[in-house]
């Protein structure tokens, strides 16, 4: 269909209606090709109509000359429970010259899951009237998957928010930056951020944002926190949540969990960049021996095209702390441990339980459990107790236990094994903070950390008033086993002073040591954010290695140091779904991460140029 102008009033409206449709399934996507091309094209859009509502809601736009070619648009209905119809319209603005067409509408995924004879299994949900049988996690998640809401029934509602009315038992962090936005329809500037939200489909329903427009600057957060609950004991708490990232300069969306109050938890999950412009779910899995809560936290990226949304967050399988609804702020202090000042080690026990392990396996302190010496130290706990992490390297340290995370300097354990004699005068690695800071330290040196941004807060410095010019120190990882395909690692470090030296970023295996990163000379009064990729590797050391200036003049610090997406692949039974590829070692990867220079399959398969 193309449009062609045949009078010179001043607006004129060409309009393409569909037919009326009835309803729509979860998944439903929209899609066409369209052309937009000449001198003064003019814009065009595609709205919903849905019976009962008067305001339609636009699902697309195209503003402008877009070429000569064919592009391609879709769009996301999700699920429309009620009659609806689309309307294209084309406005012309008196003189219009170009040509606007569209062709290949294609519907996808928009029928209801067809009715099963039989449901078995924990794993299903056989619903009540369609009698269509569906995944078990998808109930209870705001959203009719089963077409007579009956996944939807019976549900708690203090364990769900589609945020209609307000935040539910959510909260916002007092120790941000700024806060989440509740909205209905899109959001302030055009070509980021949702059009409609998840709840509805429509532009009268509510969801949160993240504005990332002037006052906002780079790297700005926005938490968001989640009641306290119960520790998950050996069920497990599923979190399902639906996002939204679109916008050329959309930076980041992570979710943390935390057990202790003051601390920024650890990282479950994180997303990074532009996804387009769809709602995107995401489910997570949580499992904790203590009382926990959830972070959600949106991070503005360099510009104005970055909003972030946020909608329909749930949990399934999870009991809220003492079911209680106190004002959560002063009841989730009280009630989480606040972090201790002193080193937390953990109890083992002097004799390890009856196993029959070998010499090249590893026995799990608790149970006597065998594991494959690989498996200890990978960021991914085997045994039931965490014993195989035990003594390795922490995936997130802040150094706010006034511990090193398991990080340490084997220089130091050389000349203490020689000498029987306390170090001093050397080039080291020690904790340090602004507050023990001498007068003529302050130049050089961190006055605040970066995870605190206090006085009080600490770091890990090379304090070069030790050691003389050239001098190294090096703080190094116990032996790491196996990583995986996408593992980092990110830190913050803070190089200041006339005569600050150097910082690197090495990797050891067996006797060979490579150069991963590095940073000299002062870099200013700031910290600045570093990210190290590391990839897929195995048996092997991460090493941070400062070496002094001409003079005392200058510190260099580290702070925040978090590994990153480093678990080794788990290869599941399940097959592939047809957004993802296999791999030749039977590992589903997304189809976005095929020929992309990362080695995402741990064979290379995704690499190969015979895709």
């Amino acid at each position: 269909m193309f449009i062609l102008k045949n009078s010179s009033s001043i607006s004129q409206i060409a309009r393409l209606q569909s037919p009326k449709f009835r309803q729509t399934g979860s998944n439903c996507t929209l899609s066409f090709w369209y052309y937009n091309y000449g001198q003064s094209v003019g814009a065009a859009e595609l709205q919903l109509l849905v019976d009962g509502l008067k305001q339609p809601t636009v699902l697309w736009r195209t503003y402008y000359n877009e070429g000569n070619q064919w592009l391609k648009a879709v769009i996301q209905l999700g699920r429309l429970p009620h009659p609806f119809q689309f309307s294209l319209d084309k406005i012309s603005l008196g003189f219009y010259e170009g040509v606007s067409a569209i062709d290949d509408i294609r519907f996808e995924n928009c029928a209801l899951p067809p009715p099963a004879l039989s449901c078995e299994g924990p794993n299903h949900f056989w619903c009540r009237d369609t009698k269509a049988c569906i995944d078990s996690l998808l109930v209870c998640d705001l959203v009719d998957d089963c077409g007579d809401g009956s996944d939807e029934d019976s549900c708690n509602p203090d364990l769900q928010c589609n945020f209609e009315n307000g935040l539910c038992n959510w909260e916002q962090d007092v120790e941000d930056d700024f806060d989440w936005i509740r909205i209905q329809g899109p959001t302030p500037t055009v070509n980021t951020g949702p059009l409609k939200d998840h709840t509805t489909g429509t532009d009268r329903g509510h969801y949160l944002y993240l504005e990332s427009s002037e006052p906002r600057q780079f790297q700005d957060k926005a938490v968001l926190l989640s009641p306290l609950f119960n520790p998950s004991g050996n069920g497990t708490c599923v979190f399902r949540f639906h996002y939204h990232m679109f916008g050329k300069e959309v930076y980041k969306l992570s979710v943390f969990q935390r057990t202790v109050s003051n601390t920024k938890g650890w990282p479950l999950w994180y997303k990074f960049g532009n996804q387009e412009n769809r709602w995107i779910r995401q489910t997570l899995f949580i499992s904790s021996s203590k009382p926990f809560q959830i972070l959600v936290k949106g991070i503005v990226g360099d510009g104005f095209t970055g909003d972030i949304g946020l909608d329909d967050v749930s949990f399934l399988g999870c009991t809220l702390y003492n079911g209680a609804q106190h004002s959560f702020g002063c009841f989730f202090k009280g009630n989480l441990p606040t972090i201790s000042t002193t080193t937390s080690g953990t109890s083992v026990p002097a004799t390890l339980p009856m196993n029959n392990c070998t010499e090249k396996e590893f026995v799990c302190r608790a149970s006597g459990h065998c594991i494959q010496m690989i498996q200890k130290c990978d960021f991914r706990p085997d045994c039931s107790d965490k014993s195989d992490e035990s003594a390795c390297v922490m995936e997130v340290c802040d150094f706010e236990d006034k511990g090193l995370c398991g990080w340490y300097q084997p220089a130091l354990e050389q000349m203490s094994e020689n000498y029987s004699i306390p170090i001093t005068n050397t080039f080291k690695w020690q904790l340090g903070r602004g507050a023990n800071l001498y007068p003529e330290q302050e130049q050089h040196c961190p006055l605040t950390d970066h995870t605190t941004c206090t006085e009080e807060g600490w770091y890990l410095f090379a304090d070069s008033s030790n050691g003389e010019f050239g001098h190294t120190a090096d703080i190094a990882t116990p032996v790491i086993s196996l990583t995986g395909p996408r593992c980092k690692i990110i830190f913050w470090n803070h190089m200041n002073g006339s005569t600050i030296g150097s910082l690197e970023v090495l990797c050891k295996s067996s006797n060979k040591t490579s150069k991963l990163w590095t940073q000299s000379g002062s870099q200013g009064p700031q910290w600045n954010r570093a990210e190290v990729f590391l990839g897929i590797r195995s048996n092997f050391q991460v090493i941070f290695r400062a070496k002094r200036g001409v003079s005392y003049m200058g510190d260099v610090a580290v702070d925040d140091i978090t590994f990153e997406d480093c678990s080794p692949l788990l290869i599941s039974d399940k097959p592939c779904t047809s957004e993802e590829f296999m791999c030749a070692n039977k590992y589903c990867i997304p189809k976005n991460n095929l020929c992309d220079f990362v080695n995402d399959c741990a064979d290379n398969s995704d690499e190969s140029p015979s895709i």
